[in-house]
């Protein structure tokens, strides 16, 4: 795999079990260019190990007073230097590509993740979590996998050069053979420290990541209050402690730096020390000691190369383990389906809770516990939870986790109580798979988008149609009522079978409120609509309304209806306490009495 050949087709299947072997899975996948990165390092390292026997020939030809070897040493020293330049550049080719490679197959597999889960994610994993590993995570990660291939190259030189040196010359070779192992696990000892106070310094960077962004996120309310100042400080407290993070850390990695420096000047001295009094004694020559010693010399380039590696590991271990653990995150049901690519019409049924949505109609379910509301609407659209045990919802009879994720998603549109608004021009954000029969200009009618449309034209200078004004990232310059209309348009575009809505307008003013009910109700004239609310002007407007009650369908009726004759809608719907739900009752009570005397 090439940079110009990304994406991938298809990025395959990680595994997921723990940071290691998503490493090693990841390695094992780009064993083609492992190879062809091992093959360049391996002529880079060895043409530049290659130079001190090179250069010691040659001084022991100027020695002996022989041209024709003293030519032949240029011819060696010319090829090591052709060795080392283009062993040097094809190595950082391959290395780059394995890097962006590895960096871009993890994107796509936390891409494909994130697509199959929908909003599930972030109720499993933090946003700014899967924004983190998606982003730095993915370049260490990368970092690691083309550091193996670099790494074996330069292993293997150290090994070929150690035996090389005791063949060439054994008395000094066995020295050099017996210390650079020495030399090369002498940092193992400091290597968890290392890693642990990297670690540490992550997860602090990480606090205040995230401070920052609910900072940002929350400005506007905290200009409200005047708590701007207070989160100053909060974030200020919180970057020191990041700062001292990665001083303690910078330490623990300079120490190791230094012994990597420190070992091998023992080492070169040692051999000096020993190859004098050899030469002296006769049982070397001169040529032999200057090859041991540049040879000493030269084996700190690759030497540097196990720091790195160790560095490498202890920066991508918790990458890929965050990594993994997004990863190992399944749906309840398979993304391919059991079914054939169908789109199901008819009844929307829910087994577990008894909740019938019946085609064409609109209906909605009243639930006093918003989150329970959530995870039933969430359900509704065949993203049951991952630990859920219950029954698939249905559709027209047909499970909906039963079904391929595309067509599922087709056949029902679940808006969350949240929704997200990207950024780009309205004009993109209603550039959503639709069916055609919902324009752009009915929808935004039926939300109620009026006076958005008119502050977006006022707000912008360079854009004279609304549609081709810009909206920021998740809408922060829209009220939450702004938001909540556009994301409501959006849906309504798409027009699906089936559209689930969860408190579409809590953030609305009544009156605007009213208006969206009408909207919504004629926009959606023949098609099912689900809409999970506890608002009398929406509730007022619906065909039929469900009171869900510790998860079951407890009353079935019309608004008007239920407000009388059921007191646990009427506490969710009319905020109603339960000593007024009490005085209410006996009014009843007394009123019923009397009528009974009268007749």
């Amino acid at each position: 795999m090439q940079i110009q050949d990304l994406p991938y087709p298809d990025p395959g299947v990680p595994d997921a079990r723990s940071g290691p072997r998503f490493l090693v899975w990841l390695g094992r996948n780009q064993l083609g260019g492992q190879l062809k990165s091992l093959a360049w390092g391996l002529l880079h390292f060895l043409s530049v190990c290659g130079l001190p026997f090179c250069v010691g020939f040659a001084i022991q030809a100027v020695v002996d007073r022989s041209g024709a070897r003293l030519a032949l040493a240029g011819g060696l020293i010319a090829l090591c230097g052709l060795g080392i330049a283009v062993g040097d550049t094809m190595l950082h080719r391959a290395a780059v590509t394995n890097w962006i490679t590895a960096a871009a197959r993890v994107q796509q597999l936390l891409a494909r993740r994130t697509a199959q889960l929908g909003s599930a994610l972030t109720r499993r994993v933090a946003a700014g979590e899967v924004v983190a590993v998606s982003t730095g995570d993915v370049e260490k990660i990368g970092w690691f996998v083309e550091a193996v291939s670099r790494f074996t190259a330069a292993a293997l030189t150290i090994v070929l050069v150690c035996v090389a040196l005791v063949v060439y010359e054994p008395a000094l070779g066995i020295v050099v053979a017996v210390g650079v192992p020495v030399l090369a696990l002498a940092v193992l000892p400091l290597l968890p420290r290392a890693t642990r106070r990297a670690d540490f310094q992550r997860e602090k960077a990480g606090r205040a990541t995230e401070l920052a962004s609910d900072t940002v996120a929350g400005l506007r309310v905290l200009r409200g209050i005047g708590g701007e100042e207070l989160f100053l400080d909060r974030y200020r407290r919180a970057s020191q402690e990041v700062r001292h993070a990665a001083v303690r850390s910078a330490r623990m990695w300079s120490l190791i730096a230094a012994v990597q420096v420190l070992l091998p000047g023992l080492l070169l001295i040692a051999v000096v020390w020993h190859g004098v009094n050899l030469t002296r004694e006769g049982r070397i020559t001169v040529g032999e000691m200057v090859t041991v010693y540049s040879a000493v010399m030269i084996m700190s380039y690759p030497l540097h190369h196990f720091v790195e590696i160790a560095m490498a590991y202890s920066f991508s271990r918790p990458s890929a383990k965050r990594a993994a653990r997004v990863l190992a995150l399944k749906r309840a049901m398979d993304s391919n389906g059991s079914r054939e690519a169908v789109a199901p019409a008819g009844d929307l049924y829910d087994p577990a809770t008894g909740l019938l949505a019946p085609a064409g109609v609109l209906t909605a379910v009243v639930c006093g516990d918003p989150d329970a509301a959530g995870v039933l609407a969430e359900r509704l659209g065949g993203h049951a939870a991952d630990s859920s045990e219950l029954p698939s919802a249905l559709l027209g009879g047909v499970p909906l986790d039963e079904l391929p994720l595309d067509s599922a998603r087709t056949a029902v549109l679940v808006q969350d109580k949240d929704p997200v608004l990207l950024s780009g021009s309205l004009r993109e954000l209603l550039d959503v798979p639709a069916s055609g029969g919902v324009s752009a200009e009915d929808a935004l009618a039926a939300a109620q988008c009026g006076d958005v449309l008119d502050a977006l034209a006022q707000g912008s200078l360079d854009a004279e149609d609304p549609m081709d004004v810009r909206i920021t990232e998740r809408g922060r310059s829209l009220s939450g009522g702004q938001r909540q209309r556009l994301a409501l348009a959006r849906s309504l575009v798409t027009d699906p079978e089936v559209l689930v809505l969860d408190e579409p307008t809590s953030a609305v003013d009544s009156h605007t409120e009213a208006r969206i009910a009408d909207g919504v109700r004629s926009l959606r004239q023949g098609r099912t609509t689900v809409v999970f609310t506890s608002s009398p002007l929406l509730l007022d407007h619906a065909d039929r309304v469900l009171l869900v009650h510790e998860g079951e369908v407890a009353a079935v009726g019309l608004h008007r209806e239920l407000v009388h004759s059921e007191s646990r809608y009427r506490a969710v719907v009319t905020r109603e306490t339960d000593d007024e739900a009490a005085v209410v009752d006996m009014d009843r009570l007394e009123a019923l009495e009397e009528i009974e005397e009268t007749a």
